[in-house]
């Protein structure tokens, strides 16, 4: 196993990773003679797993976690494209590799292999190849070239032989192709297609927008397509297109973006005051992540609504701890049930739901700030500048004090002319959600003191979360950042950056047709430009960084 190991870690190294996603960091990985690479993702959570699962099946288990993600630009999609892998990643790397190879050349799975050997005690070259080439070009994401091919299976070869045993040797073969960049990275590659101009080749495409409307590796189908050239003509990318927008399959890539976009992940670590909130537990908290995703992908998928009414919609989906959470007489079953609140509920979208006001909430009170500033952010594509490290919140934390409400509170930290402009910005927002408390039930009292709900916001005056659900849903900043968020995820680029001509054409698609999901999400990728990449640069080089120390 330790000269496995070793072996496996230099293979990592020497076929190259590099420190950063800018073109001129990024080695050559080739597809096809002509091409280079332009951009590497390195492989989310989900799409690993769901990789795994797709390519050998889903009783093979990936045992343990990728290293987190930095979210950039507001999306974790983008914090992918910065390259930074710790020595202890690729240890982790190699170990989960040698995992899953060994449980797919076990006894159990070998059946399922594309061949046997003639004798399982020796070395065989063809049948070795057979396998590596079959799995290889499902990792890789295209077929493997011959060298590719020959270096993988010379290693199996030669511990089969030192071993006496063929599946040790094509466990080691294969662990090398599922710790190879090719596989834990998506990489992108460019092909000249005019005077100085670039696109994606054709297996690139086909990754692109599998991991999109999929979170996962391309099918067989889609990889045939890619093999034929069909992607790189109109007709032939519309076809894929709509199998992919057509398959129950889209309901996985479009929850993953949204976990993405709405910052669901940050979820897992919310933490509330067990002595004041004792009810609220791991199980209420998964709970609400889920409702949030589940009304989500019923309005954007299922019912093919307004993306709009995200904002305004009382519709959602219950079970039981739930339905306690939001203290509802209703008797819900332990299934999810759909569920609409009453029109005096207060409850007016997604921003109303326990998730999002528990996510951004203190453990033991509301912040009209935090949500405010997630609103700007999340939605709205405005994020709020970060305080000066000198600033005194004191004021606002005193919850003892004269001041008994948050909105006091807020009004006389914001005295100060050095927070005055942020919290301008956005505590209007969050102010209109203090209906609710830090778990997301519904108040009316705060420390004894009637709550406040009204906002003004450029000129608009109004009340609770209804009022403010109703804002959002007629602000254009809204649809232009969803748009702008659906294009930054799908290229795996910092929202920030991209300029609103980059998604014209899809975002106009997406208001002709009533702000539908789907039709944005068709409009983007069969748009002319997105495919176009930047040409590769002539810096490029296939030297490997330094090992490090092991």
């Amino acid at each position: 196993m330790g000269r496995m190991r070793n072996l496996a870690i230099s293979f990592l190294f020497l076929t190259v990773l590099a420190p950063s996603a800018m073109a001129g960091d990024i080695p050559s990985a080739r597809s096809d003679a002509s091409s280079e690479v332009v951009s590497m993702r390195q492989l989310t959570q989900a799409e690993y797993r769901n990789s795994i699962a797709d390519i050998f099946g889903s009783e093979v288990e990936v045992r343990g976690f990728l290293q987190p993600t930095i979210r950039i630009g507001g999306l974790l999609a983008a914090g992918t494209s910065v390259l930074s892998v710790t020595p202890v990643g690729f240890d982790f790397f190699t170990k989960l590799a040698d995992s899953i190879a060994t449980q797919v050349t076990g006894a159990k799975y070998r059946v399922k292999l594309p061949c046997a050997p003639k004798a399982p005690k020796e070395p065989d070259d063809a049948c070795t190849a057979q396998v590596l080439s079959h799995y290889g070009r499902l990792l890789y994401r295209r077929p493997l070239t011959q060298d590719e091919i020959t270096s993988a299976v010379n290693l199996s070869s030669g511990l089969a032989k030192s071993q006496n045993d063929f599946y040790a040797g094509l466990r080691f073969g294969l662990a090398s192709l599922l710790q190879a960049p090719e596989f834990l990275f998506r990489m992108e590659n460019a092909v000249p297609v005019g005077n100085k101009q670039f696109a994606l080749d054709s297996y690139s495409r086909a990754t692109r927008l599998s991991y999109l409307m999929w979170d996962s590796t391309p099918d067989a189908e889609l990889l045939q397509a890619a093999e034929r050239g069909d992607l790189n003509t109109a007709a032939g990318l519309e076809k894929q297109v709509d199998r992919l927008m057509s398959s129950p399959r889209l309901d996985v890539g479009m929850r993953a973006f949204f976990n993405d976009m709405l910052e669901l992940d940050n979820f897992d670590t919310v933490s509330k005051d067990s002595i004041l909130y004792p009810k609220w537990n791991s199980g209420i908290a998964a709970s609400a992540k889920e409702e949030t995703l589940r009304t989500v992908i019923d309005l954007a998928l299922h019912t093919n609504g307004d993306m709009r009414d995200l904002m305004t919609t009382r519709k959602t989906f219950l079970n039981r701890s739930l339905a306690a959470d939001y203290q509802l007489p209703f008797q819900f079953t332990g299934e999810w049930t759909p569920y609409e609140f009453a029109p005096d509920s207060g409850r007016s979208g997604v921003l109303t739901q326990a998730s999002m006001l528990a996510m951004f909430s203190h453990p033991g009170r509301s912040s009209p700030t935090k949500r405010g500033v997630a609103v700007m952010d999340i939605l709205l594509c405005e994020p709020t500048p970060t305080p000066p490290a000198n600033v005194d919140f004191s004021v606002v934390n005193d919850t003892s004090g004269p001041l008994k409400t948050v909105r006091e509170r807020l009004t006389a930290h914001a005295t100060n002319s050095a927070c005055a402009s942020c919290h301008h910005h956005s505590d209007p927002i969050g102010l209109s959600l203090e209906g609710f408390d830090t778990i997301g039930q519904r108040r009316t009292t705060e420390n004894g003191e009637p709550v406040d709900l009204s906002a003004t916001i450029k000129g608009r005056h109004f009340v609770g979360a209804a009022g403010l659900g109703q804002f959002l849903h007629d602000d254009p900043k809204y649809t232009a950042c969803l748009a702008r968020k659906v294009y930054a995820y799908s290229r795996g680029v910092n929202s920030d950056d991209v300029p609103a001509s980059a998604f014209k054409a899809g975002y106009q698609a997406f208001a002709d047709s009533g702000f539908r999901m789907r039709s944005l999400l068709e409009s983007i990728v069969l748009d002319n430009d997105y495919f176009s990449a930047p040409p590769p640069s002539p810096e490029a080089t296939s030297s490997a960084p330094n090992v490090p120390a092991q």
